[in-house]
């Protein structure tokens, strides 16, 4: 069964900023339910993430000044919302549900979280959005565990996972990978174990081909026994934050590939959703509604 971690907070009005739309976190269950890819079964409520599971991925003095509130005023405007105890608790909960999730996938073979994708969070600091990043935690998590020992990141959101770069930079048993717009934020880079930066506007036929012909070789030559997949659908060409030029249509052959690959080479995959910002907010929940129905078709 598709298990896919679900934000109870998605409700609570927090003050985020007209560039960041939280409706789709309210309208993609209902268009998952609606169009029958899910029922209720498939959804699952995850509770905030304990503090140690956070500590080998964050440093402790920055998670305490998060939970407090006590940010320097730098690292506040870094994150793009008002910090409240809200705002923290949900990004605690998309944490712990990315954990959970790794034990959902190796399970079925996917499983899914209906936000994540904070590719942003340094160990030490916020960055836009991002307050804890939840694939480098539950990577480090499985690590940790020995529940896998080679853990790859497949981050083809349009700006560049510079958080999960850096933390996992001199880190051997995870492989970064980054496909991201060149010019786009963030605008100083940080070194993924793989980089392929995009010129504007790129669209479906030479984005695909790129990743046809690197995340097969990547993977042959890392040997991952797990992956994290982070499908941000700001890859689009209405997207208003991303200067790429992918069709609705194409982002979802980006994620069949993916996807279809993960299935044939009999990897477990962990999907985050990542960023999408498009002018037409329907764009946005079809495209996200897009990976959801391919996992179900793939892989159930």
């Amino acid at each position: 069964m598709l298990k896919i971690a679900f934000d109870p907070l998605y409700k609570h009005k927090l003050k985020v900023g007209h560039r960041f739309p939280m409706e789709k976190y309210e309208l993609l269950p209902e268009q998952l339910l609606w169009k029958n890819i899910c029922n209720n079964d498939n959804f699952f409520s995850p509770s905030p993430i304990e503090q140690q599971l956070l500590l080998s991925t964050h440093d402790e003095d920055y998670y305490n000044n998060l939970i407090n509130l006590s940010l320097s005023k730098l690292d506040a405007r870094q994150i793009g919302f008002p910090l409240s105890k809200a705002l923290i608790k949900r990004e605690r909960m998309i944490a712990q549900g990315t954990i959970q999730n790794t034990h959902y996938a190796q399970q079925y073979g996917i499983s899914m979280n209906i936000a994540g994708g904070t590719h942003h969070a340094f160990r030490d600091q916020p960055g836009a959005f991002c307050m804890l990043n939840d694939q480098a935690i539950a990577a480090n998590y499985l690590i940790d565990n020995n529940l896998a020992e080679r853990v790859m990141i497949v981050d083809l959101d349009v700006h560049q996972g510079d958080g999960t770069a850096s933390i996992f930079e001199q880190q051997d048993s995870v492989f970064t990978l980054s496909f991201h717009g060149q010019k786009n934020y963030p605008f100083k880079k940080q070194n993924s174990d793989f980089d392929l930066p995009l010129e504007d506007h790129t669209g479906d036929e030479a984005y695909l081909n790129a990743l046809k012909n690197n995340l097969p070789r990547l993977v042959d030559a890392f040997e991952p026994d797990f992956i994290f997949y982070l499908a941000g659908v700001d890859v689009l060409k209405t997207d208003k934050l991303g200067r790429l030029g992918l069709s609705i249509e194409g982002c979802k052959a980006r994620d069949r590939f993916v996807l279809s690959f993960c299935n044939e080479q009999n990897i477990p995959v962990q999907v985050s959703m990542g960023g999408g910002y498009s002018i037409h907010l329907k764009d946005i929940i079809d495209a996200h509604a897009n990976t959801f129905e391919l996992a179900q078709e793939l892989f159930f």
